[in-house]
């Protein structure tokens, strides 16, 4: 074996046993995690709650609407769907957590409110405008997490945040903001 190779083998050995002196021997430490700082892991923690929560907001408004003396199924429906869409998205963040080796930490959830009546606005455009402002809270934690991602020099975080929940944020806020648009050019009665 030429000189060369034989250095860069042995160079190579070294920084192998580099990475073998970073894997954990404990059992309860993960073996996957690399690069994986704890500011990100908690910051996912906190986006599960985030995202749970909303999945919460969105169940007590498709029960509320789908009620027999409110009876807007349409609106149930789609609030329904949001509820199910946000809970997939804490499963894609618990299940983007395991694999980096970091730790899921559930967090209490916050109780919506059970009526959303508004007796100016008509309970229909309350309820978007509600849903409105918590998709927008939604892109403004996201945008946190991913500035923390990039702070800790976390390139595969900031891509996954991006490719999989900033995109479809914006077109979440886009949908909300022509429903309300088409929502407030329908008179008051059709809006209750």
């Amino acid at each position: 074996m030429p000189l060369e190779a034989s250095a860069a083998a042995a160079l190579d050995l070294e920084e192998i046993g580099k990475e073998l002196a970073l894997i954990p021997t404990s059992p309860d430490l993960s073996l996957g995690r690399q690069k994986y700082a704890d500011e990100c892991e908690s910051a996912i923690n906190q986006q599960i709650n985030v995202e749970y929560n909303n999945s919460y907001v969105y169940h007590a408004l498709f029960a509320y609407f789908d009620r027999d003396n409110v009876a807007l199924k349409g609106l149930a429906k789609f609030f329904k769907e949001s509820s199910e869409e946000e809970r997939e998205h804490a499963e894609k963040l618990m299940e983007y957590q395991n694999k980096r080796g970091g730790r899921v930490k559930l967090q209490s959830l916050v109780m919506p409110p059970s009526e959303f009546d508004h007796p100016e606005k008509g309970e229909a455009l309350h309820a978007m405008e509600l849903t409105l402002a918590l998709e927008k809270l939604t892109n403004e934690k996201l945008i946190q997490l991913h500035n923390i991602a990039e702070n800790c020099n976390d390139a595969q975080l900031a891509d996954f945040i991006e490719s999989e929940f900033l995109g479809e944020q914006g077109f979440g806020i886009s949908t909300r903001c022509s429903s309300i648009r088409e929502m407030l050019w329908l008179p008051k009665v059709l809006r209750s």
